[in-house]
């Protein structure tokens, strides 16, 4: 995921107010998911389960992307449309709609381990709940990618162009 999205960031950062903020969100929310995984380069020496704490920043920043990418970045974009005169084609309608599919299983994850506690019982199958939500957010990341290109493209040609 973090070579992707170096990639990503290679190719659209700088295009685009909107889409820059948007990588910088996905940038942060990749990174506490990699510590909070102990993936590299965050991996610890002995493998152990996050503290309560760092699950319940890490469920608050998954619910702060997903609101983020859904209420703001997506009313930029729908504003910088309109005041050029663009409107979102079949193809970005379908992506943004795939992306809402990913939406439920990230808040379900995020419901089920904000209030966890360190002696909770709700520990049990943690490992493979982080690791179908990495899943998710890459699958996420993906079709925001694609999203993303279709959008710096439409921002930088007027309709009629």
């Amino acid at each position: 995921m973090l070579s992707k999205f170096e990639q990503v960031q290679k190719q659209w950062g700088g295009s685009n107010d909107v889409i820059d903020h948007w990588l910088m969100s996905r940038q942060q929310l990749l990174i506490d998911y990699c510590k909070l995984a102990g993936l590299p380069p965050f991996e610890p020496k002995a493998r152990q389960l996050p503290t309560s704490t760092q699950l319940q920043l890490f469920c608050q920043q998954l619910v702060d992307y997903i609101s983020e990418g859904h209420f703001k970045i997506y009313d930029k974009v729908m504003a910088r449309w309109q005041a050029t005169g663009y409107s979102p084609t079949t193809e970005i309608s379908q992506l943004y709609h795939q992306i809402t599919n990913t939406t439920d299983p990230l808040l379900n994850f995020a419901d089920r381990y904000c209030e966890i506690t360190d002696d909770s019982e709700d520990w049990d199958d943690f490992d493979q709940q982080l690791s179908t939500v990495g899943e998710k957010i890459e699958l996420r990341f993906e079709l925001e990618d694609d999203l993303i290109e279709l959008i710096s493209e439409s921002l930088s040609v007027p309709p009629g162009a």
